[in-house]
């Protein structure tokens, strides 16, 4: 099992909050992702850095009731990055563009779950 120690300087914690939409105009605060994952100086993902490193890249999804959902970040042949939580696709929630999203705090990231585009504002990115 990979320990923290071992990750490299550039992985960062991410949090993802829903971000304001007509079912919330205030955003939600419960509800979101944490994530764990390398970015490059300009807070993009680092691709490199999760080849060789992608047993680190976590996702923990939670929701306004409570629930939470471990998984890992993968990435498709073509390049489109999605979080993986079971075996097969059924469950994967993809990415809208990831690879060219900036994970700076107040910038927004779009995320297909359950067949819905929903968007999320950073809220923090911190060292581990």
């Amino acid at each position: 099992m990979p320990e923290m120690k071992d990750l490299t300087p550039n992985f960062r914690h991410v949090r993802l909050l829903l971000a304001r939409s007509t079912a919330h105009p205030q955003g939600e605060p419960d509800e979101g992702y944490d994530l764990l994952l390398p970015l490059d100086e300009s807070g993009r993902l680092d691709t490199a850095t999760w080849k060789t490193h992608q047993a680190f890249c976590r996702v923990r999804r939670f929701g306004e009731e409570g629930e939470a959902r471990i998984g890992r970040l993968r990435r498709k042949p073509g390049g489109q990055w999605y979080f993986d939580y079971e075996e097969g696709d059924v469950d994967d929630e993809i990415g809208f563009r990831l690879g060219e999203e900036s994970f700076v705090t107040g910038e927004y990231v779009s995320i297909k779950q359950d067949g819905t585009m929903r968007t999320y504002q950073v809220a923090r990115v911190e060292k581990p």
